[in-house]
C-alpha cells in the first residue's frame, strides 16, 4: 500500500521505518528556529512538515510515543495516542508533554514519534435496550481478577 506524503517544509524528512520489523515509521520534528523547549508539566505541538493523504475511509495513522523519549527523557503524548483521520490533509503535529523536572530540547530532525498506518472500520450506532450476556458481564477494572501467578493455581 502507498501513503501519499506532501513535504510542506524543505527541512521535513519523510517518514522511516528503522528497522525491517518496525510497526510504525518514526516522525522527525521541523522546530521553528531549529529547536523547541519544553519546560516540566508544559505541553508543545511540535511540526512535522509533513501532510499525509490516506488511502480511503478504512484507515487510520495513529501516533504513538516513541519508548526512547519517554524513558530516557520524561516525555509522552498528552492524548495517549494521537489519531489522524483519512480525511485530513492538514500538516501533523505532534502533541508532547514534559513530564520530567528539567526543561526537555527538541530539535530540527529528532525523531519524536511513531507514525502506524491500522484499518479502521466506520460502525453505525444502534441504541438497543439490553445487550447479549457474556461470562464477564458488567464487571469493571479489575474484574478479572486473576494474576498471571493466580490463573496458574499459584497465590500470591
Amino acid at each position: 500500500m502507498e501513503l501519499k506524503i506532501k513535504r510542506l517544509r524543505e527541512e521535513a524528512v519523510l517518514p522511516f521505518y528503522a528497522t525491517s520489523g518496525a510497526a510504525g515509521m518514526d516522525l522527525t520534528a521541523v522546530c521553528p528556529g531549529g529547536s523547541i523547549t519544553i519546560a516540566p508539566m508544559e505541553r508543545a505541538l511540535i511540526p512535522t512538515g509533513i501532510a499525509i493523504e490516506l488511502p480511503d475511509a478504512g484507515h487510520a495513522a495513529l501516533l504513538f510515543a516513541r519508548s526512547s523519549l519517554g524513558v530516557k527523557r520524561g516525555l509522552s503524548l498528552p492524548n495517549g495516542v494521537g489519531v489522524i483521520d483519512s480525511d485530513y490533509r492538514g500538516e501533523i503535529h505532534v502533541a508532547l508533554v514534559n513530564l520530567s523536572g528539567e526543561p526537555v530540547e527538541i530539535y530540527t530532525g529528532e525523531r519524536i514519534a511513531q507514525l502506524v498506518i491500522m484499518p479502521v472500520t466506520q460502525v453505525l450506532p444502534v441504541e438497543v435496550k439490553e445487550l447479549g450476556q457474556t461470562q464477564r458481564g458488567e464487571g469493571g477494572f479489575g474484574s478479572t481478577g486473576l494474576t498471571a501467578n493466580a490463573a496458574q493455581g499459584e497465590t500470591t
